[in-house]
């Protein structure tokens, strides 16, 4: 990838440049991301504390890992990671949600590393934990990216990658039920045909040496009104991968 390529989808940043003031709010338009949000990063603390021998239930059990949040908007998992003792790098090519995000942490009394940039404008850095969380269904290029978000691995690290399976099954439940019906999400937030299959996930990691070692569906239960881990990936699904040996 040459300096001027970018994986970014300009319309992309535009609609989610516009929801940046109500990021933070857990009863407005991203109500949907702060009611999985524990979920998530229940599931980036474990599956770190695995592979760098950590205790999850101790205070600051994230000490001293470098971790990369890619697409991380107004800083939703960033916080709480931090809080947990992570050294963590936000970065997300809307301006307006990398001030929000610099705000939000400000007052809070938290020192994240935000950035408003583009992961192919990083620096050839490397971090013990890549997160790609809700992204790569947003993205012109998932090859591209996934290739760049590779490339600032540790090779010793993990990489996570939250997104959409591309099914009918997501197509009913995650934009017309969602958008449509329930009306969690702002109409035209997700575009089907950009939804990611696990198969795909993986056949662009391996392509990086990388190993997908774990992956779970995320499912909504409406009557406990409370997200959870399954078998299920035909919607929402997670990945963990590490460098194949």
């Amino acid at each position: 990838m040459n300096a001027t390529t970018t994986t970014v989808d300009p319309a992309e940043i535009a609609k989610f440049s516009k929801l940046s003031e109500t990021w933070w709010d857990p009863n407005g338009k991203m109500k949907p991301l702060h009611a999985i949000n524990p979920l998530r990063l229940a599931y980036i603390r474990d599956a770190a504390c695995r592979k760098f021998d950590r205790d999850p239930k101790k205070p600051g059990c994230l000490s001293g890992l470098r971790i990369l949040d890619i697409g991380c908007g107004a800083g939703l998992l960033c916080e709480p990671l931090t809080r947990l003792g992570a050294q963590v790098v936000g970065v997300d090519p809307s301006a307006t949600n990398i001030e929000v995000a610099k705000l939000h942490a400000a007052t809070s009394s938290l020192t994240i590393d935000y950035r408003c940039t583009t992961i192919e404008e990083m620096p050839d850095d490397k971090f013990d934990i890549v997160l790609a969380m809700e992204v790569i269904e947003h993205v012109v290029s998932v090859g591209a990216f996934l290739d760049r978000c590779a490339a600032l691995m540790k090779p010793d690290g993990l990489m996570l990658v939250s997104t959409l399976n591309r099914t009918w099954k997501s197509f009913a439940l995650a934009i017309v039920g969602a958008e449509y019906v329930l009306r969690w999400l702002p109409r035209g937030t997700h575009e089907w045909d950009k939804f990611v299959t696990p198969s795909e996930v993986t056949h662009h990691l391996s392509r990086n040496k990388l190993m997908v070692t774990e992956q779970s569906g995320v499912i909504y239960n409406p009557l406990a009104d409370k997200w959870s881990l399954s078998s299920d990936m035909d919607v929402n699904y997670m990945v963990i991968a590490e460098a194949s040996i």
